[in-house]
């Protein structure tokens, strides 16, 4: 079974950047769409970016130009790289594996923009 860990997570700046990773226990190589999704306190868990195995991805409109996600198959491992962040980005990270509906989800990372 697939199993996800995610770091990268902290306090940071508005305007800066963090780098967030997901490490999958199994092989994702040419298997799973792979998501990152984030939840604000009080607010519902909502996409911020998938990326398929060939590497076409897409992303919610207020990430577009400010977040890029990535995959690594060979280190089993998904990447979000977050750019000008602000405040309203402030959120617990989560990643997600896709294979044909069967989901599985890390334990989240925290990230929390503020001055």
């Amino acid at each position: 079974q697939v199993q996800l860990v995610e770091s990268g997570g902290g306090l940071v700046q508005p305007g800066g950047s963090l780098r967030l990773s997901c490490a999958a226990s199994g092989s994702i190589l040419m298997r799973y769409v792979m998501g990152w999704y984030r939840q604000a306190p009080g607010a519902q868990r909502e996409l911020v970016a998938r990326i398929r195995s060939g590497g076409s991805t897409n992303y919610a409109d207020s990430m577009k130009g400010r977040f890029t996600i990535s995959r690594d198959n060979a280190k089993n491992t998904v990447y979000l790289q977050m750019n000008s962040l602000k405040p309203e980005d402030t959120a617990v990270y989560y990643c997600n594996a896709d294979r044909s509906g069967i989901l599985y989800w890390g334990q989240g990372t925290q990230v929390t923009v503020s001055s």
